[in-house]
């Protein structure tokens, strides 16, 4: 069972760990943006790289690595949104009375750099690892992309944890695309059929038990997809969420609180970031 265990493990714990520091970095002063960017492209780097070393191992190693790989290439996405490096054009709210299509149309503009560079990104890992016998990084780069859109789609619908209060100062203007509602329509059809891609990739690990290489790969994907659906099911249920993820990941909020302490303390003619 350890080619069950381990995996899922490892699964989790760069899941919880990536997270963290993602929130951690995202709420120290803006001026160490730049370095937080820079060491995450450079980390995107040897993460294309190793993605395309792994492609062509089947081996434990090649399952992991690719898998890891992946959560590293998305993580450049995740940040590079957050520090407000690649998000849209639009950059400030929407009137009281902005709804339906053109608030959709809004949406869109608040982040359409982001989307076409996550875009970009899954075309260049499917072109990749494109003929290649490890197929696991792309997989899992598909995975977060079905439920990042998901994600996003079913907030701006309606759900009932929007978590706002997670979203950096130069990002607020988000906010008035989250909608507070108990379910939207959506949201049952994309947990139906992530749950079914979940339970496939689960019996795939299960019927190629005889082959560590696909059992791990399969229970990684199978993972990131499990941990993705428990996401959403914390987006409507009626539980106090943010007391959750405060929980979860305590150490990479501190930097948001002691950042709000620190705003609060500041002059009124003070402008954030103490600049003149």
């Amino acid at each position: 069972m350890t080619q069950y265990g381990l995996p899922a493990l490892h699964g989790l714990a760069i899941w919880w760990f990536s997270t963290g520091l993602i929130l951690f970095l995202d709420g120290l002063p803006r001026r160490t943006f730049r370095w937080s960017m820079a060491a995450a492209t450079m980390l995107l780097g040897a993460a294309v790289y190793g993605l395309a070393a792994s492609a062509s191992y089947t081996s434990i190693y090649g399952a992991y690595c690719a898998f890891t790989c992946a959560v590293l290439i998305w993580g450049w996405l995740e940040i590079s949104f957050y520090m407000g490096y690649v998000t849209g054009p639009r950059t400030h709210h929407c009137p009281n009375d902005c709804s339906g299509w053109r608030h959709f149309g809004h949406a869109i503009q608040a982040c359409l750099y982001h989307e076409i560079a996550v875009l970009a990104l899954a075309a260049f890992v499917v072109c990749l690892t494109r003929g290649s016998p490890n197929q696991f990084g792309t997989w899992t780069f598909i995975v977060l992309w079905w439920m990042h859109q998901s994600a996003r789609l079913n907030v701006f619908l309606g759900v009932r944890n929007l978590n706002a209060e997670f979203l950096p100062e130069h990002l607020s203007h988000i906010r008035g695309f989250f909608r507070s509602a108990p379910m939207n329509l959506l949201f049952p059809f994309s947990v139906t059929l992530s749950t079914i891609v979940a339970v496939l990739l689960g019996q795939q690990a299960l019927v190629h038990a005889e082959s560590p290489f696909q059992a791990i790969g399969y229970t990684l994907v199978g993972t990131m997809m499990v941990l993705a659906i428990l996401e959403h099911w914390f987006l409507v249920l009626p539980l106090p969420a943010a007391k959750a993820w405060n929980r979860l990941w305590q150490w990479g909020l501190r930097s948001h609180r002691s950042g709000r302490k620190a705003r609060r303390s500041m002059p009124r003619h003070m402008p954030v970031g103490g600049r003149p």
